[in-house]
């Protein structure tokens, strides 16, 4: 499956959204209190460490994207002096 710069910006910024969301959803719920969502279930604890690593993970997709935009930018723009 082949992903363009402009997927892979995406997607480095969907898990960039997700990891923050981790990293802010509380840990622990006030005494006598249970975390829920809005569906009424319980929510799973989030792993601040996995969630910050998945934070770099995306910064770096995203790095690594704007190069494969940039990479084809400066392609086409070749291709239009060849034939100019």
């Amino acid at each position: 499956m082949e992903i363009s710069g402009s997927q892979g910006l995406q997607n480095a910024q969907a898990g960039l959204t997700q990891a923050t969301v981790d990293v802010a959803r509380p840990t622990q719920a006030p005494q006598g209190q249970t975390l829920e969502a809005e569906s009424g279930r319980p929510v799973e604890q989030a792993d601040k460490t996995e969630a910050l690593v998945s934070a770099i993970e995306s910064s770096q997709q995203g790095q690594a994207a704007a190069e494969v935009v940039e990479a084809g930018s400066e392609a086409i723009g070749s291709i239009i002096n060849i034939e100019a």
